[in-house]
């Protein structure tokens, strides 16, 4: 029994060792138990989920919601937030005496923005149960059968992981969902939720729920269940500070701060305490993390490379195969800003086959990338969504191109870089967007691609101390051998007419022109990208300008050879015959309503 104790111990000295060397990830003065955690529940955390000691965020938040308080965590991504809230709930009700039954219904409810994050939390919360069976979690989100899930909620869910509007949805409609219980709920992702345009749902949750800040408070000190709710956010803003003043009462904050943090004890973490309605009010005090320094790991390295938007495809292409040569078994997530473009390109790095090795055309072509790809959008069925998820997270080497979909809370283990192929927009998305690299004290890289009218985008993310080097795309370009043959450039020669990326071009609008198919998925790539690039808002509209765009490029970065004019043309008469058909309805509609009330 020693021996163990003793081998664990060193076991937790290594991995404290390793992970301060990659920038002081897992906290190394304290233990899970030490926390005050049960100690099944620790054995699970290391056998089940491979945490050998608390991350920083972990150490700081789990005394503090194990004491019962309202908390506010403003935390870095991929620093270990759900099991930060999870593990004090399955501890607290794995010590109810008499054990909790399913038919007790609902005590904890998470509620996250997409139904790939609440996929996700699920399937940690299933490890962690994994030796309190009586203890049942659930899921409902939208896309899923709801019969299955009124089902599944009259047996009884102990924890329910939901999206906002699947879950106002039962808690209207679902007689037999039982929530009498209730003790926690948990945002997660806060900011994310919020953006996507669920807050008035969650506010008619509270509602409902009877958990808004003041009302909860009354209603706790009569109930044997006092509620204790919790708000996770990356990143802060006035939603968030108004989410936060209506659903917690008397909150401590838990920040990105590390240097003010040293211990996880709970005189050390920042409280609002009896100030928490003046500073919430105040928002500048919340809101200076986002408008200010964004944390990001030390081990992340941050590049960008400038390329014309002509080549930007060839160089896209070109990145993906020097990486995937360089280190076969790796995962790499590229973003793009529309569920067409991904449509497009993961059609095209699926199929596209050159070989620019051989000086014979008659030889077979070869897939120009060996790798499984997937692909991850909103408009994608609900089960292909879930297929996705698992099989990239599972996958030990792949390429995932995705849009936003999955730059919120997702974590895929061993993702080595993410490629920002189109402008996140906003600072925050940027930092979102790599946090799927670099977690838990793994090293990761990042990389953006920019045209050269977008180079003032650097400073913009500059403002938010987040700075990126540029990235050597030359050198890589020089590496590919052509037919057989290692060309030599001379410096002075501009990307776009790099004898590999010529080549590369010319074969992939050859490609695009030989496939209806995949030219169709071409031209509503380029028109959805254009439409896209017009949405940007406030300040960021002064450096993505349309105006500026030379649409014969942008139609090149999608191999189209047509004239982007007659692209658009397509498109603009796709949509007006939509409208004129439209209209059409309308008076149609007119006209029989007409005839029936006789008017």
């Amino acid at each position: 029994m020693e021996k163990t104790q003793k081998s664990s111990k060193e076991k937790e000295e290594k991995m404290s060792e390793k992970s301060n060397s990659k920038g002081s990830e897992i906290f190394a003065s304290c233990s899970f138990s030490s926390l005050g955690l049960h100690s099944t529940l620790c054995d699970q955390l290391r056998e089940r989920l491979g945490f050998e000691a608390p991350t920083l965020v972990q150490a700081q938040a789990i005394p503090v919601i194990l004491s019962g308080r309202h908390v506010l965590v403003n935390a870095e991504t991929g620093s270990g937030k759900t099991i930060a809230y999870l593990a004090p709930i399955v501890h607290h009700l794995q010590g109810y005496s008499p054990q909790i039954e399913r038919s007790h219904g609902t005590f904890a409810l998470v509620l996250v923005p997409t139904r790939e994050l609440c996929m996700q939390v699920y399937e940690i919360l299933q490890k962690l149960l994994h030796r309190f069976h009586w203890i049942v979690p659930g899921y409902v989100m939208g896309g899923e059968n709801r019969n299955k899930e009124k089902a599944r909620l009259r047996k009884g869910i102990s924890i329910l992981i939901a999206t906002p509007g699947r879950l106002l949805d039962h808690l209207k409609h679902t007689s037999s969902f039982v929530h009498t219980r209730l003790r926690w709920i948990i945002f997660d992702e806060a900011d994310r939720i919020l953006e996507l345009g669920f807050g008035k749902d969650i506010e008619e949750i509270l509602d409902l729920l009877g958990s808004r800040a003041n009302e909860s408070a009354h209603k706790g000190k009569s109930s044997e269940f006092q509620r204790q709710n919790l708000l996770l956010s990356a990143t802060l803003n006035e939603k968030v500070n108004h989410l936060a003043k209506i659903s917690l009462e008397n909150p401590v904050m838990i920040g990105l701060d590390n240097t003010k943090m040293q211990n996880p004890s709970l005189d050390q973490t920042r409280s609002l305490g009896s100030d928490e309605d003046e500073e919430l009010d105040n928002s500048s005090k919340l809101v200076s993390s986002s408008s200010g320094d964004y944390k990001l790991p030390a081990q992340l390295f941050q590049r960008y490379v400038k390329v014309p938007c002509s080549s930007r495809l060839a160089m896209l292409l070109s990145f993906l195969k020097h990486l995937f040569e360089r280190e076969a078994s790796q995962k790499i997530v590229v973003f793009f800003s529309t569920c067409d473009a991904v449509d497009f390109h993961y059609s095209l790095l699926s199929e596209f086959q050159w070989s620019p090795y051989s000086q014979f055309e008659a030889e077979l072509k070869q897939k120009f990338l060996k790798c499984k790809t997937f692909r991850l959008h909103g408009n994608m069925k609900q089960e292909d969504r879930r297929t996705t998820f698992s099989a990239f997270k599972t996958a030990k080497s792949a390429l995932l191109v995705s849009t936003d979909v999955a730059a919120r809370g997702l974590d895929f283990p061993k993702v080595r870089c993410i490629i920002q192929y189109d402008s996140p927009g906003e600072a925050t998305e940027y930092v979102h967007r790599v946090g799927r690299t670099a977690r838990l004290g793994e090293r990761g890289e990042s990389l953006l691609f920019l045209q050269p009218i977008e180079v003032d985008y650097l400073q913009d993310l500059e403002k938010h101390g987040v700075s990126l080097t540029e990235y050597p795309l030359v050198k890589i370009l020089d590496s590919f051998p052509l037919h057989g043959q290692t060309h030599r450039v001379k410096k002075f020669v501009s990307l776009e007419s790099h004898p590999w990326v010529v080549s590369l071009q010319k074969e992939l609008e050859s490609y695009i022109l030989s496939g209806p198919k995949i030219k169709k998925l071409a031209k509503n790539a380029f028109c959805s990208w254009v439409r896209a690039y017009t949405a940007h808002r406030g300040d960021l509209k002064r450096i993505f300008m349309v105006k500026k765009l030379h649409l014969g490029h942008v139609a090149k970065s999608f191999a189209l050879k047509e004239q982007p004019s007659l692209v658009g043309k397509s498109f603009q008469n796709q949509s007006k015959k939509r409208k004129r058909d439209q209209r059409q309805m309308g008076l149609h509609k007119k006209r029989k309503i007409a005839s029936k009330t006789g008017i």
